[in-house]
């Protein structure tokens, strides 16, 4: 097997992006939004035959094993390869069962998680319950050697797609509502789970509502013990917002606002080239930002409630290069699908719906001023 941290960072990327060149359908590249797993599980297959569907697990759980400054070399390479159901179970979940799952649960889930089989969506908002999530009113009520479980969960990713869930459930009232609260894994088959499709502006149901009723999951199923479920959800919480703020994103957005404007004439608009370079500037502030973190993960330090700084700068600054786009489309801008400027195909509204919704995942940027300011800050509450 190869050792590709024994591979220097140059000749890593060049296998990654020879790899991808050579075997990445034409036909997934640079798709903006998520991807079906009827869509992509033929390409998923290749990454797991190959044994690079998850690059951050440590190889004896079938992964690469790869350092942190290989992962982030990894990432960056395959940046136009849409995310798809399989993320739930390889970025999430399967980081969670190594640190805090039992023996069992780990040679039963992961290899099914790593082969696909099983797809796994995260169970965590509610109606009444988004960005305080803390206050989630799902319950979980121990009957012999199963849970019952009732309530909603909403905004759930690729919930149609998806095989199983890992979902918080309020299995103590009588505490304070963190330390009441368990992670539990539901098979989504399960009776008495009935999962809904939300269509979105874009005309798409990545997003889905799940009812729980009456519900029975074995207690096996419950990860990192009873009312940890916390402790449990926050472990991947600084990782998550890490890979949210890589800059490319952005510099796609910005490089698709420059083929637009091109054809439009608009280099030759002072007030556009204000606008323009503003958004550039922007750019590579986020691109430092997010370098400092890198190395932070690279030296294995922690990463500390300021990473919301990055979450904030990454989508807010997605969002108003796309909002440039509409403008400066024109007459264009109100029209759906992929549209011609000079050579380039650029789809002008899509990317515009779908990152609109990108500063409340994952914690809204009211949320994470709200960290900012006490942890950061360190400002009166």
């Amino acid at each position: 097997m190869t050792d590709w941290n024994a591979m220097s960072d140059q000749a890593f990327r060049q296998e990654v992006r020879r790899f991808y060149a050579e075997h990445f359908p034409a036909h997934l590249r640079a798709v903006i939004g998520y991807l079906t797993w009827a869509q992509q599980q033929d390409w998923y297959r290749k990454l797991y035959e190959r044994g690079w569907a998850a690059p951050s697990w440590p190889r004896e759980h079938g992964g690469m094993g790869l350092d942190t400054n290989k992962l982030l070399i990894f990432v960056d390479e395959r940046l136009d390869a849409a995310r798809g159901p399989e993320f739930g179970g390889i970025v999430m979940l399967g980081p969670v069962l190594m640190k805090f799952g039992s023996p069992a649960q780990q040679a039963y889930y992961l290899p099914r998680i790593l082969s696909g089989e099983d797809r796994w969506a995260q169970g965590y908002s509610e109606p009444g319950a988004g960005s305080d999530l803390a206050g989630l009113r799902t319950e979980a009520v121990l009957d012999g050697d199963h849970f019952v479980v009732n309530g909603q969960k909403i905004w759930t990713t690729w919930g149609l797609d998806c095989t199983h869930a890992f979902v918080l459930v309020r299995t103590d009232k009588s505490v304070k509502k963190q330390a009441g609260i368990s992670f539990l894994l539901i098979d989504l088959g399960s009776h008495g789970v009935t999962v809904r499709g939300i269509r979105n502006i874009a005309g798409q149901q990545d997003f889905c509502e799940m009812f729980f009723d009456n519900v029975r999951v074995p207690k096996d199923n419950l990860v990192g013990g009873l009312n940890q479920g916390w402790t449990v959800s926050k472990a991947l919480v600084g990782h998550e917002r890490l890979l949210i703020g890589n800059p490319q994103h952005c510099q796609l957005a910005l490089d698709r606002l420059a083929a637009v404007a091109r054809v439009q004439g608009l280099f030759d608009d002072a007030g556009f080239i204000d606008r323009f370079a503003q958004l550039a500037l922007d750019v590579e502030d986020l691109g430092a930002t997010y370098a400092r973190f890198c190395d932070l993960a690279r030296r294995g330090a922690a990463i500390g409630a300021d990473v919301s700084m990055l979450k904030i700068w990454a989508t807010e600054t997605l969002q108003r290069i796309n909002e440039q786009i509409v403008e400066a489309a024109g007459d264009l801008g109100a029209t759906e699908g992929l549209i011609a400027f000079g050579d380039r195909a650029v789809d002008v509204l899509h990317p515009f719906y779908i990152s609109r919704p990108t500063t409340i995942g994952a914690g809204t940027s009211e949320i994470q001023r709200n960290i900012m300011a006490k942890f950061v800050l360190e400002l009166p509450g």
